[in-house]
């Protein structure tokens, strides 16, 4: 065993650890500038939107107040702009500017070693960010079940649902230019329309079925029937198993386009 054998450090049992790793090392430098915002945007929104708004909703939505109706739909809308913010542009500056992947790759570390890092790393985001907004609601006295815990999960995966063929789409597109275009025509309409801020069923048929089809009214319904302790719309397992299929294919595409791209 030559000398640089014995110095190179072993990869972990699973190579995405170390991707993880990379990201989290990066992260601990960076994190102090999002502590603040990470506390006064959920603070801000909850004041503005549901005491501002909600004092025009006399009669609150379904039996609650619209404070309470409300900060669920926030969580998981703050969730899935924070799993698609960082699927976007740090990819496509991954493949197209510092071009981290193609290093990773020669490491050497497989497609989907690189991919599963990434993505985990995604997932903490989304963890911290959606804790902090939880404990932000909690403070307001918005959390009207024990059950709110069970939002972590529900974000987390609704995170792996939008981040994975984010992911594949940032990887496929030429310049950032299209990552105007997704903000634009995927995230902003799915947060306006897709049960944040007014119940799904006050919109045209075609437009209802519509969102019952993005993956952020799932996520939506379940974070709702959390924190005000009632059952959701949809049974628990349906909604569970629509965002597991947007994760499955958003990996599976995932991973093809990161092949393409990085293995000769």
């Amino acid at each position: 065993m030559s000398v640089a054998e014995r110095v190179r450090p072993a990869l972990p049992r699973v190579p995405a650890l170390a991707v993880l790793g990379h990201y989290l090392v990066g992260y601990r430098r960076t994190w102090r500038a999002g502590v603040f915002s990470s506390f006064l945007l959920p603070a801000l929104t909850v004041v503005g939107f549901g005491f501002g708004v909600g004092a025009y909703v006399d009669q609150g939505v379904g039996g609650v107040s619209y404070l309470d109706w409300l900060v669920p739909g926030l969580i998981a809308s703050t969730a899935m702009q924070v799993a698609i913010g960082e699927s976007t542009w740090p990819v496509l500056s991954n493949f197209r500017w510092i071009k981290t992947y193609f290093a990773q790759v020669a490491a050497p570390l497989r497609v989907g070693d690189i991919l599963a890092g990434h993505l985990a790393f995604v997932l903490f985001r989304v963890l911290t960010s959606t804790a902090a907004f939880l404990l932000v609601t909690a403070l307001f006295g918005a959390l009207r079940s024990p059950w709110a815990v069970a939002v972590l999960p529900v974000v987390l995966l609704l995170g792996l649902a939008v981040a994975a063929p984010t992911f594949a789409y940032s990887a496929w597109v030429p310049s950032d230019s299209w990552l105007a275009l997704l903000f634009r025509f995927a995230v902003i309409p799915m947060t306006l329309f897709a049960g944040v801020f007014f119940p799904v069923e006050s919109l045209p048929s075609g437009l209802r079925q519509l969102a019952y089809a993005t993956p952020l009214w799932h996520a939506v319904d379940l974070c709702r029937a959390a924190t005000l302790g009632v059952a959701p719309q949809w049974s628990v397992s349906g909604h569970l198993l629509y965002l597991a299929a947007w994760a499955v294919a958003g990996w599976l595409v995932a991973r093809r386009v990161f092949r393409r791209e990085l293995v000769v």
